[in-house]
């Protein structure tokens, strides 16, 4: 297993030392991202989600682009209005030219207010059940969004919660090539095994380098070419 400060120094090598890549860590991160670190409200977290699980695989701009009209056909969000969807909002959603249209898609907002609640119920709200979890157990949160959301596989929900402020890694094509070549996995980590294996490297390159996944994740991308 490599250490992450070789990890780290083949990073910069590629991106002209370590004094330009640091500025470009620090100055790019997929995006303008505003109050990163401050709490969400439930109704903010079942946006979050729905907002990414309608933008796998699809063109994130026109989501973008479409936001409002999310925000108005759901009720703001509002997980209890959500979480009680039915063969009439159904109706009234796959004909609202204001979003996407996608009725698979959209049958994700009421199990995943469902899901909200239950955290809020939990832990007093959906903020403090996700941003409690163990950081060391990154795979476990990821795991549970994916059983009890819907649509919520792991780069949906991590991209979800990476947005949010939510220390995490993202298994992208060029994060999973740089765990290959640093001998943590042989191929994509789909099995449980192998995301323990990931898990278990991301703990120990944040304790030695005292950084957070999140960072850890972004160093690894830069690392190696994927193609």
């Amino acid at each position: 297993m490599e250490k992450f400060s070789t990890i780290f120094h083949r990073a910069a090598n590629r991106h002209g030392g370590e004094e330009a890549f640091r500025e470009k860590l620090a100055g790019h991160y997929y995006g303008k991202i505003d109050n990163m670190d401050a709490p969400k409200s439930d109704a903010q977290w079942l946006a979050e989600f729905t907002k990414r699980v309608f933008q796998a695989g699809f063109n994130w701009q026109v989501v973008e682009n479409k936001w409002d009209g999310f925000e108005s056909a759901f009720w703001n969000f509002d997980p209890k209005k959500c979480a009680q969807i039915d063969m009439d909002d159904m109706e009234r959603l796959t004909s609202d030219k204001g979003i996407v249209r996608n009725p698979v898609k959209i049958k994700t907002v009421a199990p995943n207010a469902r899901m909200i609640l239950g955290m809020s119920d939990e832990a007093g709200s959906a903020d403090k059940f996700i941003r409690n979890w163990p950081g060391d157990d990154y795979i476990g949160l990821l795991a549970y969004l994916q059983k009890h959301g819907s649509h919520l596989g792991a780069n949906t929900a991590s991209y979800a919660l990476r947005f949010s402020g939510v220390p995490s890694f993202i298994l992208s094509n060029d994060v999973t090539a740089a765990l290959i070549h640093a001998g943590i996995i042989d191929k994509p980590a789909t099995s449980k095994t192998a995301k323990k294996s990931v898990q278990d490297a991301f703990n120990q390159w944040a304790e030695e380098s005292g950084e957070n996944i999140t960072y850890i994740s972004r160093v690894l991308a830069h690392s190696i070419d994927a193609g």
